[in-house]
């Protein structure tokens, strides 16, 4: 592990001790925690928007218009309502509702 040198202000220095010490901790696994943090959240941003960049260039690739792409709420549930309404399609009952 290496260790790095801050400068910070003095009363956030003590707000931050005082901090640590309420959570029982040490000032060095806060700073260590929050970098880490950030690292992820960036990490999960950066992952994020790689997808993003990868829908867009398949969407082209398959003849995407250069209208912008607006949200269709028929078209996003429709394959998910096939699916839950195919597990309760039933054959229909003899007898019901038939003409003779």
């Amino acid at each position: 592990m290496k260790n790095i040198t801050l400068a910070i202000d003095e009363d956030l220095l003590g707000k931050a001790r005082d901090l640590a010490d309420r959570r029982k901790t040490s000032l060095n696994a806060m700073v260590r925690s929050l970098l880490q943090h950030e690292v992820e959240q960036e990490d999960r941003i950066a992952w994020a928007r790689e997808g993003m960049r990868k829908l867009i260039e398949e969407k082209q690739a398959r003849g995407g218009s250069s209208q912008p792409f607006q949200w269709s709420r028929d078209e996003n549930y429709a394959e998910r309502e096939d699916r839950m309404l195919s597990r309760l399609e039933r054959p229909p009952l003899r007898g019901f509702g038939e003409e003779s």
